[in-house]
């Protein structure tokens, strides 16, 4: 029986942080700061959008506030659909 040996050495090379590969952190932190920008939007998109103009806001009307929020956060989950099927099915690396 032939051992055949599928190791080619190259991960004992690689750099470790806490014993995980160091670009876990960079994808840790890109997402930590990306899910941070995007609740604190949702936090405080209602709150700019009501605040009258004299205080720095736009001075909407609380419901059209909340229709913008809801078109928003609606937006935010959804677009990413047409945007995965538009990468596969159009400019996708199999194309």
């Amino acid at each position: 029986m032939n051992n055949i040996n599928l190791f080619n050495g190259d991960e004992i090379n690689q750099k470790t942080i806490l014993g995980h590969p160091s670009g876990l952190f960079t994808l840790f932190f890109t997402e930590m700061w990306e899910r941070f920008s995007y609740y604190g939007m949702r936090a405080i998109l209602v709150l700019f959008l009501i605040s009258s103009i004299d205080n720095e806001g736009w001075g909407w009307e609380r419901s059209d506030a909340l229709v913008l929020y809801g078109w928003y956060t609606g937006l935010v989950y959804i677009t990413p659909i047409f945007g995965g099927l538009i990468a596969d099915r159009f400019i996708g690396y199999r194309k």
